[in-house]
């Protein structure tokens, strides 16, 4: 059973809040300031937090200020409820590292989903997705089995080899496969008229590319290139549509597969779109990191990235990233080492306000 605690100051808000929850199969836990909140959360390390911003004692930006400190609880999802709608105070919100907004009054169904959105990106963090080759021939061999579709790792002929910088498809072409990474890291971007390039996705093992416009029928509107030397499994057009269309409970695994990642793309960028340089260029650091290493934040770790392609991500120039860089080494965040960025303090950078 999920534990959620629940942080008001208003009695009625907070008992309602409580039984809404409760009759959903949750455990809930309740707090009548931020204070007593904070206490809570440590003493019982909740799933999900859903904290109120005007409250006596500690409002709902120092609890969560207090949460992000403590590395027991900094993970723990959390959502802010209240009245106050003013961009400036999600954007605080935001910057601060909430997960969502309730705006009060609420109704059940709201709260709820809210709730379980929250709850399902954390277990997808947990146990991150892994995608690999023998899922792919698993779904395979549901849908016509191995001998007539054959994609495995016997086939060498469909898993290709690619060197560092090299294309997989470009913008405009027409898809054919659909691309499995096996092994090395893939970067999707797309070319602005000026010719500036901008990365919107990055992939490693156990990823899909290429899915979105094969479904369309429509032209790649990216491109995909390796970041370093790569394996990539090849599934043809025709095999693909295959495994959805001959099995529903393939086509289901399937488009899980594919759409693990969406909700946490659009969040990406609805921050990248509101953040300042530096916070963005924090958080692109990060979700390189998560491309390498699904170690804690407390855990040093290096990453190879060129300042071009981290600019890409960033979407600032080039010369911009690096005085950032230069004054997060200052800052003791990052060691650089020629293109190798060791994330020092991956903690204080999740945590950054501006």
């Amino acid at each position: 059973m999920k534990t959620i605690l629940i942080i008001e100051d208003n009695l009625e808000v907070r008992e309602n809040t409580a039984e809404i929850l409760e009759l959903a199969n949750y455990r809930v836990l309740v707090a009548e300031n931020g204070k007593v909140g904070v206490e809570l959360a440590k003493k019982n390390i909740p799933d999900l937090i859903i904290c109120d911003i005007m409250m006596p004692e500690l409002d709902g930006y120092g609890v969560l200020h207090m949460i992000n400190k403590m590395p027991e609880t900094a993970a723990i999802p959390f959502i802010f409820m209240t009245a106050k709608t003013e961009r400036s105070d999600i954007r605080k919100g935001m910057n601060l590292g909430a997960d969502d907004y309730l705006t009060k009054p609420f109704d059940d169904i709201e709260l709820l989903d809210a709730v379980e959105i929250r709850l399902r990106k954390k277990e997808l963090y947990s146990h991150p997705s892994s995608n690999t080759l023998d899922q792919v021939e698993s779904l395979s061999s549901q849908a016509k089995g191995l001998n007539q579709l054959d994609i495995s790792t016997q086939d060498k002929k469909k898993i290709s080899r690619y060197k560092k910088k090299q294309l997989l498809y470009n913008e405009g072409n027409t898809p054919s496969n659909l691309f499995f990474v096996v092994s090395g890291k893939v970067k999707v971007f797309k070319t602005s008229e000026d010719g500036r390039s901008y990365i919107i996705k990055l992939h490693k093992e156990g990823d899909f590319i290429g899915y979105t416009n094969l479904l369309e029928d429509t032209a790649y509107m990216d491109s995909a290139m390796t970041l370093e030397d790569a394996e990539i499994c090849m599934i043809p057009k025709q095999d693909f549509f295959t495994m959805l269309y001959s099995d529903a409970q393939v086509a289901q695994k399937f488009i899980k597969m594919l759409s693990n990642d969406i909700n946490d793309q659009e969040e990406r960028l609805l921050k990248l779109a509101y953040n300042s340089v530096r916070k963005r260029v924090a958080e692109s650091l990060l979700i390189i990191r998560k491309n390498y290493s699904t170690e804690e934040l407390t855990v040093p770790i290096t990453i190879p990235v060129s300042r071009e392609d981290l600019a890409s991500i960033v979407g600032a120039s080039k010369e911009t990233v690096i005085r950032t860089l230069s004054d997060f080494k200052e800052e003791g965040l990052i060691d650089i080492a020629g293109h190798k960025i060791t994330l020092t303090n991956g903690v204080k950078l999740a945590n950054m306000k501006n």
